[in-house]
């Protein structure tokens, strides 16, 4: 019997009830992740509003792709990287930008490139990112706030990855086409 229960609107604690409805209204359907994370819906509503809260940064909707890609490759979220492959094809992303970020290698986009590479600072420095790195951020011409705005995406998409990969969430079936495993990893999935 599987540890993490893949909840229902009926099934789900009553807290979490309006939070998964309103999920699967927008989308037409409820995704495994959201009724495994109904199993807490502090966690839930946490990831969902500081999500919502990320989407109005000021970094456009590309650089947080980049920003979310990095965390979800680095963390090893199958259900992440493929989420966010749909997304980045929604916003028109080259291959050769998706391959990149898909395999954590050097984008082929300069000023991205400089805002993947802070986000691995912050990632690997836990925040402390040392002075050149953010010298370097800064004169791919983004201002202080995007290092702050960076750093709520790494927040928000860490929550994700990690419930994530504990509770094993499947592949949705419309995200098939968009799989993905770390390289050298038979299964990562938790």
């Amino acid at each position: 019997m599987p540890t993490f229960t893949a909840h229902t609107v009926d099934t789900a604690p009553a807290a979490a009830r309006p939070t998964i409805e309103g999920v699967r209204r927008r989308l037409g359907h409820l995704p495994a992740a959201v009724g495994l994370m109904a199993e807490s819906p502090e966690l839930l509503t946490g990831f969902l509003t500081g999500n919502g809260i990320f989407e109005k940064c000021a970094l456009e909707p590309l650089e947080r792709e980049v920003v979310v890609m990095t965390v979800a490759t680095r963390n090893e979220c199958h259900l992440c990287v493929a989420m966010h492959t749909a997304a980045l094809a929604r916003h028109g992303a080259t291959p050769e930008l998706v391959g990149a970020l898909r395999a954590g290698t050097p984008l082929p986009d300069d000023r991205l490139e400089a805002l993947r590479r802070f986000t691995v600072a912050v990632l690997d420095h836990r925040g402390a990112v040392p002075e050149d790195g953010i010298t370097t951020f800064l004169a791919a011409g983004y201002q202080p706030r995007h290092a702050l705005d960076v750093v709520l995406g790494v927040g928000t998409y860490t929550i994700s990855t990690f419930a994530n990969r504990l509770t094993g969430a499947p592949l949705d079936a419309p995200l098939a086409a968009y799989a993905w495993e770390p390289s050298g990893a038979p299964s990562a999935h938790r």
